[in-house]
């Protein structure tokens, strides 16, 4: 049987929009059940508090819970592997950090690739180091700083918490661009480096704000910098190091990340709830407290920012000889 033209052209359109329709009652039904959210650490850290934070915003907004899942081990690798061999429908995510960046080199071996294989949702948030200093360090500027550490090669000890770490990069990449000599002291995480940086074991740490911002406050430790490219509204009075070392950079960053081929509809869903989340004023105010700031854009706009990181802190990384088995 033939079809009159203007019945066939009518029954195409209606099957060319199926597809779309299809997204369209994919988004507006997701998410249908619990959606767990993958922490690469322990509870209590940034990335964790982040985490939540953003959970939190995301179950109230969706009204379906959004649950933190720990899932600690390996710089964060059995976390983000989690995510990865996840089924891409929206529900495992992951909270991905500027330590997956690092790892994509730190680590020769891995039964993934970061960029390839997690899709980039949105950015959460964005946390400069501070550059602190014990009180018995004779320097209270940056310049003073490199000049002390230039007359003392070999003799000043970097702590961090652990090799690959955000504030061991950080340090590192001061070092690359000073042409300084630091020596680095790998701690089992930033809690126990900040402790012997207080008791005067360590003389320098490139401490996360939020778990400095208290010593520095007490006068218990000297801020010479922070590493974001402006100056933090937190600590206004305390320049960046870009100010004195041209072109240095660096945070510690979060955002959520999906596995690879999880659906476009649901990715730009998500996108939406968290950059509402984060222009939302109470959420700034925590973040305030916390010491950092919201990082709102697209997908595309985290996937250049990983993308980027990736390739800065490879650099850095190559630059140091660290690396993991």
């Amino acid at each position: 049987m033939k079809l009159p033209r203007r019945k066939f052209l009518h029954l195409a359109a209606g099957a060319a929009a199926l597809p779309s329709l299809a997204r369209i009652a994919r988004a507006e039904n997701y998410p249908s059940r619990t959606v767990r959210l993958i922490v690469g650490f322990a509870p209590g850290g940034a990335t964790d508090i982040m985490g939540r934070l953003m959970g939190q915003w995301l179950s109230e907004r969706l009204g379906r819970t959004f649950i933190v899942e720990n899932r600690a081990g390996a710089g964060s690798n059995v976390g983000t592997e989690v995510v990865v061999n996840a089924a891409p429908d929206g529900y495992t995510l992951l909270v991905a950090t500027v330590v997956n960046a690092i790892n994509a080199t730190l680590y020769d071996k891995l039964n993934f690739n970061f960029v390839r294989d997690i899709a980039p949702v949105g950015g959460i948030h964005r946390e400069p180091f501070v550059v602190v200093v014990n009180q018995s360090v004779p320097a209270t500027t940056v310049p003073e700083f490199i000049a002390y550490a230039t007359a003392n090669r070999g003799k000043i000890n970097m702590a961090s918490g652990g090799v690959g770490s955000g504030n061991h990069l950080s340090g590192e990449l001061f070092k690359m661009m000073t042409g300084v000599d630091l020596v680095h002291v790998p701690y089992r995480g930033a809690g126990p480096a900040l402790i012997d940086l207080l008791g005067g074991q360590m003389q320098v740490l490139f401490a996360t704000m939020s778990s400095s911002i208290g010593y520095i406050r007490d006068s218990r430790l000297r801020a010479l910098a922070v590493t974001i490219a402006t100056r933090s509204p937190v600590l206004p009075d305390i320049p960046t190091v870009a100010e004195f070392v041209p072109g240095y950079e660096a945070s510690f960053w979060s955002g959520i990340g999906a596995p690879k081929n999880t659906p476009a509809d649901i990715v730009d869903k998500l996108n939406r709830e968290i950059n509402a989340g984060l222009a939302d004023p109470k959420m700034k105010a925590r973040f305030a407290d916390l010491g950092s700031t919201g990082l709102p854009g697209s997908p595309a706009d985290f996937g250049k920012l990983i993308a980027e990181e990736t390739e800065k802190m490879g650099k850095v990384v190559k630059f140091c000889g660290a690396k993991v088995d």
